[in-house]
């Protein structure tokens, strides 16, 4: 895909960031299934990912991602072990200095940053197939983002299996360094408008079911599965049918400078709940299905079978 600045390349950039690669459906016991009518996020592809040597632009040591318009170096473990936070910071001030392959912005990635390289396709590491990455180790790498309610913490993400969670700045966790302006995500004023009983998001152009009534309490992931389908049987959903998100639409919502709600400013739901199921099977252990946690906007898993999370419909 060759990289414009227009509406139009905006506007594929946005439809990729709201896709996984996941190909594959699997049951409450991790069993393979044939995706049709399953409402599972292998079964609903819009827009296909780019993937390796499409998606990626080798020049020496540096890679360009053309979805995100982000550089990474080739090599994921540059400084050789883990660094605590403080340390992180130094050693991108350091290979600054030198101008490491010729480049002096070098910065540790935001938290959305590192997530658009994680893939749902594949495990250990996470990153999509082909990829052009060497020493990528398989566990957790920070980033910049520090954490909005507990300011001693900050995001990291794991590269074996695509956990993003927080940890205390005095840890030690590896370093992948990036540079280039991120293309993927985007900020305007008054991005959510009411619309009856959803919500429409102007940026990725979803609408989100936010009645109360999706949210009675919590429940299985086969049964939020049910529970959409059950909506569509009783209301029009006008531009699509409703059903339940991948974790990437989830994580969209997240705003990383928000808390107690994570959600970005305008997104309003009464009775907000402690976490809302994906139609994402996790890879790393397909008996369970990613989570969006919307105390901090932590991405997790959770187990099928458990009667544990709740229900966030999207369409669009």
């Amino acid at each position: 895909m060759k990289i414009m600045s227009n509406g139009i390349l905006l506007t594929v950039i946005n439809e990729l960031s709201l896709e996984t690669d996941q190909t594959g459906c699997f049951d409450e016991s991790g069993k393979a299934l044939d995706c049709q009518d399953t409402g599972q996020d292998g079964a609903v592809k819009k827009v296909r990912r780019m993937e390796a040597p499409d998606r990626f632009r080798i020049m020496n040591d540096i890679v360009q991602d053309k979805w995100t318009g982000l550089v990474w170096h080739t090599n994921a473990d540059l400084p050789g072990f883990p660094l605590t936070w403080k340390e992180a910071f130094e050693f991108i001030q350091e290979i600054n200095a030198s101008r490491l392959s010729g480049v002096n912005e070098w910065r540790l990635p935001a938290r959305k940053e590192l997530f658009s390289l994680v893939s749902h396709q594949f495990v250990n590491p996470s990153l999509p197939k082909g990829h052009p990455f060497i020493n990528v180790f398989h566990g957790y790498y920070w980033t910049r983002t520090q954490s909005a309610r507990l300011l001693n913490q900050a995001w990291y993400v794991h590269l074996g299996g695509g956990k993003v969670y927080r940890g205390m700045k005095h840890g030690s966790y590896m370093v992948w360094p990036v540079s280039g302006r991120f293309a993927g995500h985007s900020f305007m004023e008054n991005r959510f408008i009411a619309n009856g009983d959803s919500v429409y998001d102007r940026i990725t152009r979803r609408y989100w079911y936010a009645d109360d009534k999706l949210n009675d309490g919590a429940i299985t992931w086969k049964e939020a599965i049910r529970s959409v389908e059950k909506l569509n049987e009783t209301r029009k959903a006008g531009h699509g049918p409703w059903r339940l998100p991948n974790i990437r639409e989830l994580e969209s919502l997240v705003d990383d400078g928000n808390h107690s709600p994570a959600f970005a400013d305008g997104f309003i739901i009464n009775n907000v709940k402690d976490g809302y199921w994906s139609s994402t099977t996790s890879l790393y252990e397909p008996r369970y299905a990613w989570v969006l946690y919307p105390l901090d906007g932590a991405i997790g898993v959770g187990f099928k079978s458990n009667v544990d999370f709740h229900v966030l419909a999207v369409r669009g």
